[in-house]
C-alpha cells in the first residue's frame, strides 16, 4: 500500500482508505459520491484514477505468495537426476577418482545454478500471468464502462456489478435492483443477503446489518448494482481476515477415523505410509504439476533405474571386479543415461508457451490446458461478441399496425443523430433484401402515432443501457450491446432515453418513472421484464422484450390497425409474426420482441413478485432487427479450423434462422447444404429444444451432431459435450456467464470471455481470451501445437544421445586391456561435458523454437499417447543407433585400422601413461564425432519428418534455405556454435585434455570426423526422406485427391450424398 495511507492499527470498521466524516452506510450515497469526488455521471477520470492508484496502492490482501526461490533451489537438488550425479560423485571420491567426482561436483554446481536461474524467470513469468488471469472488474471511467484488474480498483471508482460477479471492494450501492450478494466468507450467513441503496445505518452497525454496503470478495447472486468503492485493499471487510484465507493445507495424511473420532493402529500406520509416500513422491515430482511434468518425471526416474542396471552390466562383463578401472566405466555408464535438463527445459518451454499466448490475447489459467489444446478436436463456440463482432446496431424494426422501419448507414454505432430513416407499409416477411424506401423524418413519424410510442417506451425502459453525449460532444454508450444497440434506436426520436426518463443517479431534470422491480433475462427463460412506476399518473407498466417465441407466448393481445383497439392473439398471428421473424433472420439480424401492459396487481416495496405474475397477458408492440457484423477473422479462423482437422459448433441464444445466416458466412456450415442427405443437413441446424428432447442414444445415432444449436441453454452444452465425448471427441467450450460454470468445467478445454465473462465463468476455465475473439482460440490451439512440438523436439534430441551414449560404452565393453579390464570409448567427464553443453543448452533453444509450416495442417493430437508416438521412439532408436554406430566406428578405425588395437596397455581409463596413446586418440575421435553428431541432431530435430536442407517448403531459396532457418533461432545457433567451437580446447589444452577428459590432441583423425559427421547427415536425411515416403502413401490410402478444407471437413457427408445418388441410379 502507499506509504500516505493511515496505519491499519487505527482503521475502522467500514470506513474508507482515508476516513469519511462517517462510515459510508451511515451516510446517503450522495454524499459518500460528494466527499470521494466521484461523478456519478461518468466516474473518475483515468488521471484520477492513477493518481489515486499512486497514492493507496494495489487492491489487493497483502503480499501474495509470489515465487519462493528457497523452494526452486529445493527443487534443484531434490530430483532423481541430481541424485545419480550425487551417487557418481560419491562413488568417484570414494575410489580416489577426485579429478572425476570434482568435475561431477562442479556440474551438479552449475546444473543447480543454471537450473535455479531459468526455473525462477520462468515461474516469475507464470507468476507475472497469474495477474493477468485475476479478477477484473466494471469501472466507468472517462464515462465509459472499462473492464479493469481488480487489483487497480481505487476508492472513488464507481463499479457495475451483476449476478455472477466478485465484488472487487467495498462499495456503497447507489443503485440496486432485485441485488443479492453472498456473504457467507465474511458474515458465515448461509443465504443471500437483499440490498439496499436508500436506506442509512447507524455508525455502529455490525457488517452483517450494513444493507447499502456490499462487501470485497463476496459474490452477486443475484439482479445488478451500481455503487462507488470506498474502501480497497487491507482496509476491507474482508481485509482483517486476510491472514485467515491465506491458512495452508496440512501435507500429513489423516487417518480414516471411526463415527466416535478414534482411529485404529493400522490406520495410524496406513496415513504414515501414504505421507512418506507423497514426500517421496514430491522429491523426486512424480505427484506434483501438470500430466507431462508428472510423465517426465516418472521418465527420470526409469532412467535413474534404467542407470543403476547399465552400471551393474558394466560391473558383471568385468567379472564384479572391484578395481578402480571398472568402476570408473561403471559410473560413466550409469551418467550416459542421465536427461539431467529434462525437468528444467519443460518447465522453460511451457512458461515461454504461456508468454507467446498472452501476445496473442490468451491466458493460461493452468499449465494443463496447455498441453490438453494441441489435442482439441470441436470448438463449441458463442456467437455474439466471438464469431461476430459485438457491435450491434438496430437495422429494421416491425409494428403490426405501422410496418417497417429501417436505420441507414452511420459510422458512429453511438450517435443517435446519425443515420436516415425509412418507412414500409410492409411486413419484413413481404420485403426483398436491400429493397428501397423514401426516407422519413423521426418527429414526423412520431406524430399521432400511438403504436410507435408505445414501441419507444418498451424499447428504451425495457432496457438498462445508458446513452449520452458528454461535455466534449462524444457520444458514450455503456451496457450490454444488444440493450446499447436498441437504446440508440430509442432515441433517435426525440425524447425517448431511459437516461432522461427514470429516475436514479443519472436521470434528468423532469424523470416520468420510478422502476419498481426487474426481472434480468434468463437463458433458461430468454426474457427480460420491468415494472416502472409513472410519477404524476402512478400507474404501473410492465415492459419486456426477449426471445420471439417465448415473448408472443405470454402475449394476449396486438394492435393490427392504428385506428383500433388491440385484437386478440391467435395462434394463427403468432406464425405471422414468426414468418416475419424469419423475414429479418434471414438477413442476418438478430431479432427480439418487445412487448407491455398496464399492471394493477399488488406491490410492496421490498416483498418479491412472482415473475409469472408479470410476464402475462402482454400486449405484443413489435419486432426489432440488430445486426452484429461477423468478425472479418472469423471466417479464415473456422477454415483454418477445418484445415486442422477441428470442427466448429455455434452454440447461441439467438434464433435459428440468424444462427445459420451467420454461421454460413463464416463457414461453419457447408456451402453445399443442398448437396446434402436431408438427415445430415436436419442434424447440422437445431434448436435446444429439438437437441433435449432427444434420449441419448438417439444423439448418437444422428449422422452428424448439430454444427448450429439455436436458441441454446446452458445444460444443453453440457449434453453437447458429453455427445462430443462418447463420440471420442476433445472438446473446447467458450462461456460467459454464471450459467455457463458446469459446461466449462465438464469441457476438456474451457475458455471463459475475458471482457464479457463473470468471475464464476472465469474461475471454471481453464484459459481467458482478453479480446473475446474466435480467432484468439485458433491462436491458442497453434500455441499449444507449438508447445507440444517443441517439447517432443528436445526429448527426442536428449533421448537420442542417451541411448547413443549408452550403446555406446555397453558395446565398448569388449574393448579389453592386457587385465582383461574394459576400457570405455567415451569418458565420465566427455559424458558430463555432452549432457551439459551439446544436450542441455540447446535443448532449450529447441524450447523456443517457432511454430512449424504446417501445424495447423495436421490432425490433433492423441493425449493418450502424448509426446511419446511410436513415431519419436523409432526415431530415438534409429538415431541413437545410427550416433552410436559411426561413434563406435570411428573408435575401432583409429584404433584397430591405423594403430595395433589395446594390445599390452592398461590402467587406460585413468592415465595415458600405461601405453594408451592410441586408446586416448581414438577416444577424443569418439568425443569429437559424438559431440558433433548431438549438436548438429538438434538441427535435424526442428522438424521430425522435413529435411534440414529443406525446411520451409514453399520457399523459392532452394539451397540457402537452411542458413535461414539456424539463424532464424538465435539462442539455438548459437548455443550449438559455442559446442562445436569449445571441442578444440578440450582437445587439446595439455593436462585438461589428458588429465581430466582422458584423451589426447588429434591431427588426421579429423578426417574420419568430417566423414562420419557427413555419413551422420546422409543417415538422418535418409531415415526422414523414408519417412515422408511412407506418410506421403498413407496419406494417399486415405484421400485418394487433394481436397479444400470445406470438403475435407464434409467430405464424409458429401460422400454419404454421392452413394444415395447411385443407389437411386441403380434403382432406376
Amino acid at each position: 500500500m502507499g506509504g500516505a495511507n493511515p496505519a491499519l492499527e487505527n482503521h475502522v470498521s467500514g470506513q474508507s482508505n482515508d476516513p469519511l466524516s462517517a462510515p459510508p452506510h451511515a451516510l446517503k450515497w450522495t454524499q459518500v459520491a460528494e466527499e470521494l469526488s466521484t461523478d456519478t455521471d461518468d466516474g473518475l477520470t483515468s488521471a484520477e484514477a492513477k493518481q489515486r492508484h499512486e497514492k493507496f496502492g494495489n487492491n489487493e490482501l497483502g503480499d501474495a505468495a509470489g515465487v519462493n526461490p528457497g523452494k526452486i533451489l529445493l527443487r534443484q537438488v531434490a530430483n532423481a537426476m541430481t541424485l545419480v550425479l550425487i551417487m557418481a560423485m560419491a562413488v568417484s571420491f570414494g575410489i580416489g577418482s577426485y579429478i572425476e567426482g570434482g568435475v561431477i561436483m562442479g556440474v551438479i554446481a552449475i546444473n543447480i545454478i543454471v537450473g535455479f536461474w531459468q526455473e525462477f524467470k520462468a515461474a516469475k513469468t507464470m507468476d507475472s500471468l497469474k495477474s493477468l488471469s485475476s479478477p477484473t472488474a466494471v469501472a466507468i471511467r472517462d464515462g465509459e464502462s472499462n473492464t479493469v484488474p481488480t487489483k487497480e480498483i481505487v476508492p472513488g471508482d464507481m463499479v457495475e456489478l451483476k449476478t455472477g460477479d466478485t465484488i472487487p471492494a467495498d462499495v456503497r450501492l447507489i443503485e440496486a435492483v432485485n441485488f443479492e450478494t453472498d456473504e457467507a466468507l465474511l458474515t458465515g450467513e448461509s443465504l443471500p443477503v437483499r440490498k439496499t441503496t436508500e436506506d442509512v445505518f447507524d455508525s455502529d452497525t455490525g457488517p452483517g446489518d450494513r444493507l447499502n454496503v456490499a462487501y470485497s470478495s463476496s459474490t452477486v447472486t443475484k439482479g445488478r448494482a451500481t455503487g462507488i468503492c470506498f474502501a480497497t485493499g487491507m482496509y476491507t471487510e474482508i481485509g482483517t481476515i486476510a491472514a485467515a484465507l491465506r491458512k495452508k493445507d496440512s501435507k500429513v495424511r489423516e487417518p480414516k477415523r471411526k463415527e466416535d473420532g478414534t482411529a485404529k493402529p493400522h490406520r495410524w500406520a496406513q496415513a504414515i505410509l501414504l505421507t512418506c509416500t507423497d514426500a517421496v513422491g514430491h522429491f523426486l515430482g512424480v505427484n506434483v504439476g501438470t500430466p507431462l511434468q508428472k510423465k517426465l518425471s516418472r521418465l527420470a526416474v526409469l532412467l535413474f533405474f534404467i542407470a543403476v542396471i547399465c552400471a551393474i552390466i558394466v560391473l558383471g562383463a568385468n567379472r564384479f571386479s572391484n578395481d578402480k578401472e571398472v568402476i570408473i566405466y561403471a559410473v560413466a555408464t550409469g551418467l550416459s543415461m542421465i536427461p539431467a535438463s529434462l525437468v528444467v527445459v519443460l518447465t522453460i518451454t511451457m512458461a515461454a508457451g504461456t508468454s507467446r499466448m498472452v501476445e496473442r490475447h490468451v491466458i493460461v489459467r493452468n499449465l494443463r490446458s496447455l498441453e490438453a489444446l494441441g489435442a482439441v478436436t470441436d470448438i463449441c463456440s458463442d456467437k455474439t461478441g466471438t464469431l461476430t463482432q459485438g457491435k450491434m446496431v438496430a437495422k429494421k424494426a416491425w409494428l403490426p399496425a405501422r410496418g417497417t422501419y429501417t436505420i441507414g448507414e452511420s459510422s458512429e454505432p453511438f450517435n443517435p443523430t446519425q443515420g436516415g430513416i425509412s418507412h414500409s407499409e410492409k411486413e419484413p416477411r413481404n420485403m426483398s433484401e436491400g429493397e428501397a424506401s423514401e426516407e422519413s423524418d423521426y418527429a414526423q413519424l412520431l406524430q399521432d402515432n400511438e403504436q410507435l410510442t408505445d414501441y419507444l417506451k418498451a424499447a428504451s425502459l425495457a432496457n438498462l443501457a445508458h446513452v449520452h453525449q458528454n461535455d466534449q460532444g462524444e457520444w458514450i454508450a455503456r451496457g450490454d450491446p444488444t440493450e446499447v444497440a436498441i437504446q440508440v434506436f430509442a432515441s433517435r426520436f426525440k425524447g425517448w432515453n431511459r437516461r432522461a426518463s427514470v429516475a436514479g443517479p443519472t436521470a434528468g431534470e423532469h424523470p416520468k418513472y420510478n422502476m419498481l422491480a426487474e426481472f434480468p433475462f434468463d437463458s433458461d427463460i430468454k426474457k427480460m421484464s420491468v415494472l416502472y412506476k409513472h410519477i404524476e399518473t402512478e400507474e404501473m407498466t410492465v415492459f419486456t422484450k426477449g426471445a420471439v417465441e417465448r415473448v408472443i407466448a405470454s402475449c394476449t393481445s396486438y394492435t393490427a390497425d392504428p385506428n383500433a383497439k388491440p385484437t386478440a392473439m391467435t395462434e394463427e398471428y403468432r406464425e405471422e409474426i414468426l414468418e416475419n421473424m424469419e423475414g429479418l433472420a434471414k438477413l442476418g439480424l438478430r431479432v427480439l420482441a418487445l412487448a407491455s401492459r398496464g399492471y394493477t396487481g399488488p406491490y410492496t416495496e421490498g416483498v418479491d413478485i412472482e415473475r409469472n405474475t408479470i410476464e402475462e397477458e402482454l400486449t405484443f408492440n413489435g419486432l426489432i432487427g440488430l445486426f452484429d457484423p461477423p468478425r472479418q477473422e472469423s471466417a479464415p479462423s473456422v477454415k483454418q479450423c477445418h484445415e486442422a482437422g477441428i470442427e466448429v459448433h455455434m452454440l447461441t441464444g439467438d434464433h435459428p434462422g440468424t444462427a445459420r445466416a451467420i454461421a454460413a458466412q463464416v463457414g461453419i456450415l457447408p456451402s453445399k447444404m443442398d448437396q446434402l442427405p436431408k438427415d445430415v443437413t436436419d442434424s447440422m441446424v437445431m434448436t435446444a429444444s429439438q437437441f433435449d428432447k432427444l434420449s441419448d442414444d438417439q444423439v448418437d445415432q444422428l449422422p452428424v451432431l448439430p454444427l448450429v444449436i439455436a436458441r441454446c441453454a446452458p445444460q444443453t452444452k453440457v449434453r453437447m459435450i458429453e455427445a462430443l465425448h462418447r463420440r471420442k471427441r476433445f472438446v473446447a467450450m467458450t462461456g460467459d456467464g454464471v450459467n455457463d460454470s458446469p459446461s466449462l468445467k465438464r469441457a476438456d478445454v474451457g475458455i471463459a470471455m475475458g471482457q464479457a465473462g463473470s468471475d464464476v465463468a472465469k474461475d471454471a476455465s481453464d484459459i481467458i481470451l482478453t479480446d473475446d475473439n474466435f480467432a484468439s482460440i485458433l491462436a491458442a490451439i497453434e500455441e499449444g501445437r507449438r508447445t507440444f512440438d517443441n517439447i517432443q523436439k528436445f526429448v527426442l534430441h536428449l533421448l537420442a544421445q542417451n541411448v547413443s551414449q549408452a550403446m555406446t560404452l555397453l558395446i565398448g565393453l569388449v574393448f579389453k586391456d592386457r587385465d582383461q579390464l574394459s576400457v570405455f570409448p567415451i569418458s565420465p567427464v566427455e559424458v558430463l561435458w555432452i549432457i551439459m553443453i551439446t544436450s542441455g543448452i540447446p535443448d532449450m533453444g529447441l524450447g523456443f523454437e517457432i511454430a512449424a509450416p504446417d501445424v495447423l495442417r495436421r490432425p490433433p493430437q492423441d493425449l493418450k499417447r502424448g509426446i511419446f508416438t511410436i513415431e519419436l521412439m523409432v526415431d530415438m532408436f534409429v538415431y541413437g543407433v545410427w550416433m552410436a554406430t559411426l561413434t563406435l566406428g570411428a573408435f575401432v578405425i583409429v584404433l584397430y585400422g591405423f594403430a595395433t588395437g589395446i594390445g599390452n596397455a592398461r590402467g587406460c581409463n585413468n592415465s595415458i601413461d600405461g601405453g594408451c596413446q592410441e586408446e586416448f586418440r581414438a577416444r577424443a575421435t569418439c568425443f569429437a564425432c559424438l559431440t558433433w553428431f548431438s549438436l548438429f541432431l538438434a538441427w535435424e530435430c526442428l522438424d521430425m519428418r522435413r529435411s534440414f536442407f529443406r525446411m520451409q517448403p514453399d520457399s523459392k531459396k532452394y539451397f540457402t534455405q537452411w542458413m535461414f532457418d539456424v539463424w532464424r533461432n538465435k539462442f539455438l545457433f548459437f548455443a550449438i556454435l559455442a559446442g562445436f567451437i569449445t571441442i578444440f580446447p578440450i582437445i587439446y589444452i595439455p593436462t585438461l585434455n589428458d588429465v581430466v577428459f582422458k584423451h589426447t590432441g588429434i591431427s588426421w583423425e579429423w578426417a574420419i570426423v568430417f566423414i562420419a559427421a557427413i555419413l551422420f547427415f546422409a543417415g538422418v536425411e535418409g531415415w526422414k526422406f523414408a519417412k515422408r515416403a511412407f506418410f506421403r502413401r498413407r496419406a494417399k490410402k486415405d484421400s485418394a485427391e487433394a481436397i479444400d478444407p470445406e470438403n475435407k471437413m464434409f467430405a464424409r457427408y458429401l460422400s454419404t450424398e454421392r452413394s444415395d445418388s447411385e443407389q437411386e441410379k441403380e434403382k432406376v
